[in-house]
Parts: structure tokens; C-alpha cells; sequence
């Protein structure tokens, strides 16, 4: 009899192994996201094909972004035999946490070529100067030896 390792992980390759027609998404639901610095603003890009902007809901607060919308499903006039259906219909949500902090009320927002672009000034971190308090205190003397000429000892 053979020992076979056990990997908890390839669960989802197991099933689609034996089972091409059937795929199992990694993560449901979850919308991807790119967030980086360009220019002193905080970029995020998402992708969101055929998607009506007019539909999306776009919220900046002062550590994330929440972009929440609806995509409709679209009505066929005859019925299709599916062997894949995997594009989701309906409403969707994602919050994304910011890196650094923004300026909200100058958030900007373009949906094109069914990407989502949200452009956000950066807030510039001001830098304090700390000034350091302290009592004077009277200097230490401390005696020095010279190196003056040893003179014997008398005795």
C-alpha cells in the first residue's frame, strides 16, 4: 500500500483533475485590485467589464476606498445551454485599505475601456522638529594629571 502526503492546499486542483468542465474559484466574489503611488497620489485600478458607471458607488474615507456596484444580468431572448458560466451578475462590494494618508474631498474617478481608475492626493507628512528641554547643570571639573617630570621619592 502506498502513503500519499496530504496537502490541504490542492483540494481545489483535486477536484478539477478528474472534472475539466467544473471549476472552482479560488476566491468568490473577491473584485482584484492594484493600488500604487504615482505622482504624489494614491492610485487604484479595477478592472470592471461591462459595467454601467452610473451604477458604482465610490467611498473615500481617511484609510480606505469602498467601491460597491451592480452588474446587471443580461436578458436573453433564447435560452443558452452554458458550459461555463462564470462572469457574476449582481451586486458586488470590496473595500480596500489605503497605505498612507489622503485627502478624500480631492478623490478623482474615471471608468474606461471597463477599467475603474481612482486617482487621491496623498496628505505630505509634516515632519516635527523636537526641541530638547533640559536643566544646566554645573560643568564637572575634573583634575587633570599633567605630565610634569616624576621627582623621586625622599627618604
Amino acid at each position: 500500500m502506498a502513503i500519499i502526503r496530504w496537502r490541504p492546499f490542492d483540494v481545489g486542483q483535486f477536484l478539477t483533475e478528474d472534472m475539466p468542465t467544473i471549476k472552482v474559484p479560488r476566491f468568490i466574489g473577491d473584485l482584484a485590485v492594484d493600488v500604487y503611488e504615482k505622482g504624489g497620489n494614491v492610485v487604484a485600478e479595477m478592472g470592471l467589464p461591462n459595467i454601467d458607471p452610473k451604477s458604482l458607488n465610490i467611498t473615500v474615507e481617511d484609510s480606505y476606498i469602498r467601491i460597491a456596484g451592480h452588474r446587471e444580468e443580461t436578458k436573453e431572448e433564447e435560452k443558452k445551454n452554458y458550459y461555463y458560466k462564470e462572469i457574476q451578475r449582481g451586486s458586488f462590494e470590496r473595500t480596500v485599505r489605503l497605505p498612507v494618508p489622503v485627502k478624500k474631498e480631492k478623490a478623482d474617478a474615471k471608468y474606461e475601456d471597463g477599467m475603474l481608475t481612482i486617482t487621491i492626493p496623498k496628505i505630505e507628512e509634516k515632519k516635527a522638529k523636537v526641541k530638547i528641554k533640559s536643566k544646566k547643570k554645573p560643568a564637572l571639573k575634573v583634575a587633570r594629571k599633567s605630565p610634569a617630570r616624576r621627582t623621586p621619592k625622599k627618604k
